[in-house]
């Protein structure tokens, strides 16, 4: 157990260190950051004073190591369009992100796999039909269609729950949350589930797929010879056999929602990291990028390697192999 975690360590530090070039190469392919920094009128000599006092003259191997010994000391430097610390404009929307991140995960979560288990055990219902056709909605229509018709249907037609922003927060420590308000609670709903409607349907059909396929195995005929009892055997048996192939998916869409968050929270404005990524890539903003970037990518690292280790609680069979091996 321990040369895994090791080895996954190792594989994710590799992993960070190939992120951490690609966004070094931000800093010298996409614009120079000096044009970012001055104004028209700076002259020459003061251009060439500041690349030097920056260190933009020095070799590419320094340069990289400078870049990684700062971002491991949480160091990307100044926004060229807010004039501020990167890491305390990510700090500041970071919250939002996560949380509604994580609302939208336990959505997703709460109904999906409910869902899947009635729609595997009861292929013929009505109500199975219904969860199967809406899932098909969910995965056919694109986030920003499916939040544009949330907006128009509870915020426009029937005024219920607010269209844009995160309502008012309160300050838990060094934590802004909205879950603690009742606007914040009403803001959260509509783009939870605009961002959570794909993972929902994607768990639901693959809870299915994986519960029919066990079903059918030797092992679940040989516990209903045995006598257990239905709910014994669909939810102690076959149900928990799922829950590999579901950690994997959960486990990757998770990262997915928290990278890939920027088309719901622009539809929403909702103030979090990917409307933050998005207006630095519309202006050229490469120190937020950077550190977006490499966010993002230890998030995904880090969920990766939970997942991994789960897979040895849930299935100890992994475990078994690990050591054969």
């Amino acid at each position: 157990m321990l040369a895994f975690v090791i080895r996954r360590v190792l594989q994710a530090l590799l992993v960070m260190l190939v992120v951490a070039l690609i966004a070094f190469t931000l800093f010298r392919f996409v614009g120079d950051p000096i044009n970012q920094m001055v104004g028209l009128d700076t002259s020459i000599a003061e251009r060439a004073q500041l690349r030097e006092m920056l260190g933009l003259n020095d070799p590419v191997v320094v340069q990289f190591a400078r870049f990684v010994w700062h971002a491991l000391q949480l160091d990307f430097g100044i926004s060229y369009l807010f004039k501020q610390p990167v890491v305390a404009l990510i700090g500041e929307r970071f919250p939002a992100t996560i949380e509604l991140a994580f609302i939208s995960a336990l959505f997703a979560l709460l109904l999906g796999i409910p869902m899947g288990v009635y729609t595997a055990l009861n292929r013929g219902s009505w109500l199975s039909t219904l969860f199967l056709t809406v899932s098909l909605v969910g995965i056919s229509l694109p986030v920003f269609l499916t939040g544009i018709l949330l907006i128009f249907l509870f915020a426009v037609t029937l005024g219920l729950l607010p269209s844009f922003g995160r309502g008012e927060v309160v300050h838990v420590g060094f934590w802004t949350t909205g879950l603690l308000t009742a606007s914040g609670l009403r803001a959260i709903i509509l783009p939870a589930i605009t961002l959570g409607l794909f993972q929902l349907t994607l768990i639901m059909r693959l809870v299915r797929s994986e519960m029919l396929e066990v079903l059918r195995t030797d092992y679940i005929k040989f516990a209903r010879a045995r006598g257990l009892s239905e709910r014994a055997i669909n939810f102690g048996h076959a149900l928990k056999n799922t829950l590999v192939p579901v950690v994997t998916i959960v486990g990757l869409q998770l990262g997915s929602v928290i990278a890939f968050a920027i088309i719901t929270e622009t539809v929403f404005q909702w103030p979090g990291m990917g409307l933050l990524f998005l207006i630095a890539v519309q202006n050229a903003d490469i120190p937020v990028m950077a550190a977006y970037l490499l966010l993002v990518a230890a998030i995904f690292v880090a969920i990766n390697l939970i997942v991994d280790l789960l897979y040895v609680v849930i299935d100890p069979r992994i475990r078994i192999e690990g050591r054969a091996a």
